[in-house]
């Protein structure tokens, strides 16, 4: 999750530059400023928070959280639907070889 500001020309290549990169790490935006990756365990994911960190803008807030694949299943959505991202990135879209 992450603020960052886009005022000036210079903040708006920063905050560009940081969301490609996220992307380039295999995130996918869930919401605005919310993005999220799919990892197979603590070990990933923690590998994950040290490749976003090599690549924050001098500016703005950067959080991490980490929740589990059942916390995330358990999640709610009071107002809108499951974005366009959340359906192509499903569990089933995941699965590379089912025997």
């Amino acid at each position: 999750m992450f603020d960052i500001p886009t005022k000036s020309k210079k903040d708006r290549k920063h905050a560009s530059k940081f969301r490609t990169s996220l992307i380039k790490l295999g995130f996918f935006m869930m919401q605005f400023s919310v993005y999220v990756k799919i990892c197979k365990g603590i070990t990933s994911a923690k590998s994950a928070i040290k490749s976003v960190e090599k690549n924050l803008p001098p500016n703005g807030n950067v959080r991490v959280l980490i929740i589990t694949e059942k916390q995330f299943d358990n999640m709610k959505i009071l107002v809108g639907e499951v974005s366009f991202n959340e359906k192509i990135n499903d569990d089933k879209n995941l699965t590379l070889f089912d025997f």
